[in-house]
């Protein structure tokens, strides 16, 4: 058994209520390493062609990597694979916390969920073992207290556990799931995945280690990088920091969700930015194995949101719940942001679908008949920290929201179309593409739709010299930039967190001494390249092609009003030139499409 790995994937049948381990698959490890590239690789083989996403034919898959519950810097995630209910594409979330090395600890590197349980239940990990337990007392809880339920049910404190909060039961497509209470695999409705299958709950504790060839050597390799490539003053910002620090950069760049993305800049910014949340910071938090600690513990103590306590709010909540709905009450934010970890909602999706319902309300689509009496304007704060309920327990027009802005618009109808901001279903995050059109490109062709943690060209198109407005080199900067998507693929194969921003030659590095291959830049580069082929393939399945890989109607056809790129739109035009080039330098054809020759060369053929 190669180092990193404990050798043992865990099978659970919900339908039939048994459990049972088998080996790792090496070969595949070998080829993927782990995280991204062999949780996809188990999904491509494992998932029914076309299985509707919420149906036990669905599978669900945690795994982690090679690093998680070692001492490697900034390694300690792990991840959800599955088929979102949202996009109906190919899904990976992320997580950081603890529960990635405690499953470790437990004696797995990954689970396969299948099926759907009679009634609710909760899956108990220990030490090479699982269960299936009774969950009846625990359905309609919010993720806290279902998070507090399971750990005095077992007695035990140290027990990690992922949950799902109302949201994931009622099956709102925008539904998370939450580990360590703040930890969210956020994106694309993998919540309502678990609870399509009536799974409340996973639980995990584990008391074994993770061996590798040469602790000795691996020790002092994870302290030469973290001293040379973590903890340098171009990552301490996030120990300082955190994300919010992104918001008055993007401000300052034009390119900050405003309004439902009419506007790039917010002109009440600095109420919620960076300086903003140091006043209500309380102490850092930071997860397992992390030299940084980008976690901001924050308390309201006065006001009407008094008591409220989060983990947050980072930049995409700020963004998204914040500017793009024009609020402008920090406190009120944090407050959104405890209701949405509470009920189990992805912060970014649902502050995207209330600025939807906002600019409808305003235009007059939708009236107080369809708001259960809200007065659903931008910036209005009564009415905004009571939409997470509405849409977690699908009531009045949260119903509608629940199921994402695509199919909110087809079912509101009278041309809201135009101002549902999404790809393939799912909504933008935090950066404005009218300012940076790479970011228009990496959206599109983000395997689990709009994302952008799967290429982020805006640090060099706004943060850096490049021009934001030219089309030319956008497509090879998404593909293979410094934070590219084969970059991005080749570093989640260990699952490193995204505040690390480490490079070919140290992923290279720790993988080939946590498992004793000798993996090189060049090996890695192809390892990346070869995931993001695989989880191509895995959507051209289940039949996506290049009319899916596109723009927002807004996006291309509304200006985009204030700051540096007022006046701006990103035309089809020059989003179909950066789109050809990209599928050119991929080795696929006209429709998107990997060819055989390209899978050949991957050896995904």
């Amino acid at each position: 058994m190669p180092g990193g790995y404990v050798g043992k994937i865990l099978r659970v049948d919900l339908s039939s209520g048994k459990t049972s381990s088998e080996d790792l698959n090496l070969k595949w490890a070998r080829l993927f390493i782990g995280g991204k590239g062999l949780g996809a690789k188990y999904l491509y083989e494992e998932a029914k062609p076309r299985a509707d996403p919420l149906s036990p034919d669905n599978v669900l898959i945690l795994m982690t990597g090679p690093l998680t519950g070692t001492t490697a810097p900034c390694a300690p995630k792990y991840a959800i694979y599955t088929k979102s209910p949202l996009t109906g594409t190919f899904l990976d979330s992320y997580m950081g916390g603890y529960l990635g090395a405690e499953l470790k600890f437990a004696g797995f590197d990954g689970v396969i969920i299948k099926g759907k349980a009679e009634k609710p239940v909760y899956l108990w990990i220990s030490d090479g073992k699982a269960e299936i337990r009774d969950a009846k007392d625990l359905w309609g809880l919010d993720i806290h207290e279902t998070d507090k339920r399971i750990r005095e049910k077992l007695g035990d404190k140290e027990v990690k556990v992922a949950a799902i909060g109302p949201a994931g039961e009622n099956l709102v497509k925008i539904a998370c799931i939450t580990v360590d209470l703040y930890r969210q695999a956020g994106r694309g409705g993998g919540g309502a995945v678990m609870g399509s299958k009536n799974l409340k709950a996973i639980a995990v504790r584990g008391h074994q280690g993770v061996s590798v060839p040469n602790i000795e050597e691996f020790i002092e390799l994870c302290k030469d990088i973290t001293k040379n490539d973590v903890v340098t003053e171009t990552n301490l910002w996030a120990k300082t920091d955190g994300t919010p620090g992104f918001l008055q950069m993007n401000q300052e760049g034009g390119v900050l969700p405003t309004k439902n993305f009419q506007m790039g800049v917010f002109e009440h910014a600095n109420e919620i930015d960076g300086d903003a949340v140091k006043k209500i910071l309380v102490r850092k938090r930071a997860c397992y194995g992390c030299p940084l600690g980008c976690g901001n513990i924050t308390q309201v103590k006065g006001g009407p949101f008094a008591g409220t306590v989060i983990e947050g709010p980072d930049y995409e909540t700020l963004a998204l719940g914040g500017s793009n709905c024009y609020i402008s009450d920090l406190e009120a934010i944090a407050k959104y942001n405890l209701l949405c970890d509470k009920l189990g909602l992805d912060t970014i999706s649902t502050g995207d679908a209330i600025a939807f319902a906002m600019e409808c309300y305003e235009k007059g689509l939708i009236t107080k008949e369809d708001t259960n009496g809200l007065e659903l304007t931008f910036g209005n704060v009564e009415a905004y920290v009571k939409m997470p309920n509405l849409i977690a327990y699908r009531k009045a027009i949260g119903d509608v929201l629940a199921e994402g802005v695509r199919r909110a618009a087809e079912k509101i109808g009278k041309g809201s179309d135009r101002f549902a901001v999404h790809v393939k279903g799912l909504e933008y995050p935090g950066y404005e593409p009218r300012g940076a059109i790479g970011m228009a490109l990496a959206y599109a062709t983000s395997d689990r739709g709009a994302c952008h943690m799967r290429a982020w060209p805006v640090d060099s198109e706004v943060f850096g010299d490049m021009d934001p407005f030219t089309t030319e080199g956008k497509a090879q900067l998404v593909i293979e930039g410094g934070i590219g998507q084969n970059l991005y693929c080749a570093k989640w194969s260990l699952v490193i967190c995204d505040f690390y921003a480490i490079g070919y030659e140290n992923i290279a590095r720790l993988a080939s001494a946590a498992t004793g291959w000798k993996l090189s830049e060049d090996d890695m580069k192809i390892i990346g390249e070869r995931i993001s082929n695989l989880v191509r393939m895995f959507n051209v399945r289940e039949g996506f092609t290049r009319k899916d890989d596109t723009l927002p109607y807004r996006i291309a056809n509304d200006p985009l009003k204030g700051g540096k790129a007022d006046g701006h739109v990103v035309k089809p035009e020059d989003f179909n030139k950066m789109l050809d080039e990209y599928y050119k330098l991929r080795g696929w054809d006209k429709e998107g499409r990997p060819t055989k020759e390209k899978l050949k060369e991957l050896n995904l053929i």
